[in-house]
């Protein structure tokens, strides 16, 4: 039973010819009813009623053999496999805390669409390309919380990742706080490798904890923080509700480039600086390349054609229905 729950079929598209097999078996009853012919007597009272012959027991047998012959072949051209993979792995490997900015400067259109949506996206390709690791998320803008804890789950994360947006919580950007958050979440991990990839946009401007302080506490538990700074260089275009609709104002980029720096230089990490969608998706990739090299996995992976006792059975049943029906359903209707 375990064996066909393995099974895969590399070309299902095959399964569409099963349709045979309904066709076969509706001209077969139609051919029989052409080819029997009935006649109503009020009694069959002076009549023998003949003993039913095992060729009219098993003269449906015929179809039936066929039938089955058709749905194997077709299967075998389905290509079924069956896979066996196992991984050795000689280390703990890498548990990530995302911690992603989304205070309102967020929505500023230097990236397409904006910010906050290009962060989304690249980040969750990153997810995609990691599916060995458990992966968090944290946001922060006036305060901070945790949006997905560290699962190897991921698309329950991507999912929780499409979903932030904007207002969720109070503006303001809460560096620190983003970070002391994330660094809560990985406190406990017993991963050889503890990494944070934190995103922001601006300066810290609230909350209770400085950012060097949380990169202080990250340092203490062994977690490498890479700092990433959005936006272009010197103004963006912001949208604006007004009456008449949208309108685009110019703000300044305040990317505090010292604190981030001095972010990832006290945790071991890096600092990054992204002014659009092709550089933020080039530093994801750098941390990408990075944190692999940290870890030794070894994946095996060998898949099985099973297409020959798929096709070999379907032989068995053309041949057995050859074999009675010039046996023991010779002259019976198949």
């Amino acid at each position: 039973m375990d064996l066909f729950k393995s099974i895969e079929f590399v070309q299902p598209g095959f399964f569409w010819l099963l349709i045979i097999v309904p066709a076969m078996i509706g001209w077969y009853i139609w051919r029989g009813q052409k080819l029997y012919g009935h006649l109503n007597v009020s009694a069959i009272k002076g009549f023998t009623v003949p003993k039913s012959s095992v060729a009219n027991k098993l003269r449906h047998l015929g179809i039936v053999l066929r039938s089955l012959a058709v749905i194997l072949l077709v299967a075998a051209l389905a290509r079924p496999q069956t896979s066996l993979s196992w991984q050795n792995s000689t280390t703990e490997g890498i548990d990530i805390v995302i911690a992603s900015d989304i205070s309102g400067s967020m929505l500023a259109e230097d990236f397409q669409p904006n910010r906050l949506e290009a962060g989304k996206n690249i980040a969750i390709d990153f997810i995609k390309n990691r599916p060995d690791d458990r992966i968090g998320l944290v946001i922060f803008s006036g305060e901070s919380f945790t949006q997905c804890p560290l699962t190897i789950d991921h698309s329950v994360l991507i999912n929780l990742f499409k979903d932030i947006k904007n207002g969720m919580i109070d503006d303001g950007t809460a560096i620190g706080m983003g970070l002391a958050t994330a660094v809560n979440r990985l406190k406990d991990s017993e991963a050889k490798s503890k990494v944070i990839i934190l995103l922001t946009d601006g300066s810290n401007n609230t909350g209770s904890i400085p950012p060097i302080t949380a990169a202080e506490i990250a340092k203490q538990f062994n977690i490498r923080v890479y700092t990433v700074g959005i936006g272009t260089h010197g103004y963006a275009p912001y949208p604006v509700q007004t009456p008449t609709g949208i309108q685009y104002q110019r703000i300044a980029v305040d990317v505090d480039e010292p604190t981030l720096t001095k972010i990832a230089e006290t945790t071991g990490g890096k600092y990054f600086r992204a002014t659009d969608n092709d550089r933020l998706k080039s530093i994801y990739e750098q941390i990408d390349k990075m944190e692999k090299a940290k870890i030794d996995v070894t994946q095996y992976n060998k898949k099985t054609e099973l297409f020959l006792p798929f096709a070999l059975l379907a032989l068995l049943f053309v041949a057995l229905e050859f074999g009675f029906k010039n046996t023991l359903l010779k002259g019976a209707l198949t």
